[in-house]
């Protein structure tokens, strides 16, 4: 029962039912939209059409990505979810994305997609190119990542990857699978890519972390092993009194749009 409970909220605070974009997004200025990338097109919500010289893009976690500790669900699209409320509320130019195979299924949608394969480096050059239609569609200049739960490593991967993202935040984030699936005493992910493997440009931009104190899923051990092996030069987090999935509103309107210290 405890482990059924823990993927529940793995699966960000769900078992049934699945976020609905177009009623989420209703009254906003943000549109339900799909981003032609191969060989997953990902959902999307979408700001007005015109140039953004700095766009925020909130990145979802995991999803639903298992129905049982040792059975994969057949949809990974999440329940319920931290980013989209924050991007549809955002006042600043926002998108939202959400992970291969979430609400949109195509060839080539299987589990292991979603499972033991969600870091691996085709998942990260189908995000990658999400990005690279945004730049191309909104004449982008810079991004901010905003990443919850599994989402916040790929957030910090793509600004690895990448020469246009100048700042990263998280929530209840992930930061580093390698040593998380060890903590959790879980299979090891072999082919995932890390944000670790970018350590050296990810010392110089950018990042603030909401850690939750109460959270089981991703303990805040994981920030705290990843942000001593960065050694990061801009970086700032942020402890809240929350598990994975509830809990960061409040300090997230504290702190979301004020600046990250630099050490000298």
């Amino acid at each position: 029962m405890k482990w059924a409970m823990l993927l529940c909220v793995l699966a960000l605070a769900g078992c049934v039912g699945r976020v609905d974009l177009d009623q989420a997004s209703a009254g906003s200025a943000l549109v339900p939209g799909t981003l032609a990338t191969r060989p997953y097109p990902l959902a999307a919500l979408l700001p007005p059409a015109r140039s953004y010289s700095r766009l925020r893009v909130y990145i979802e976690g995991d999803g639903h990505a298992w129905a049982t500790r040792s059975q994969p669900s057949t949809d990974p699209t999440p329940a319920a979810s931290l980013m989209v409320p924050l991007a549809v509320a955002d006042p600043l130019p926002s998108a939202y994305l959400a992970r291969p195979c979430q609400y949109v299924q195509a060839p080539g949608c299987a589990a292991a997609v979603w499972t033991d394969q969600r870091f691996d480096r085709a998942q990260m050059q189908v995000m990658n190119a999400a990005l690279d239609s945004l730049k191309q569609r909104y004449h982008v200049q810079a991004f901010e990542l905003i990443g919850h739960s599994g989402g916040a490593a790929v957030a910090l991967v793509l600004a690895g990857l990448r020469d246009d993202v100048v700042q990263v935040q998280t929530l209840a984030g992930n930061l580093d699978p390698a040593y998380w699936t060890a903590l959790q005493h879980l299979s090891p992910l072999p082919d995932a890519v890390t944000p670790l493997m970018y350590r050296r440009r990810l010392q110089g931009i950018a990042q603030r972390h909401f850690v939750g104190d109460q959270d089981a899923v991703v303990p805040p051990a994981v920030a705290a092993h990843y942000l001593q092996a960065l050694q990061g030069r801009c970086v700032e987090v942020v402890h809240v009194a929350a598990n994975h999935a509830q809990g960061y509103d409040t300090a997230w309107q504290a702190h979301a749009n004020q600046p990250i210290p630099c050490a000298p």
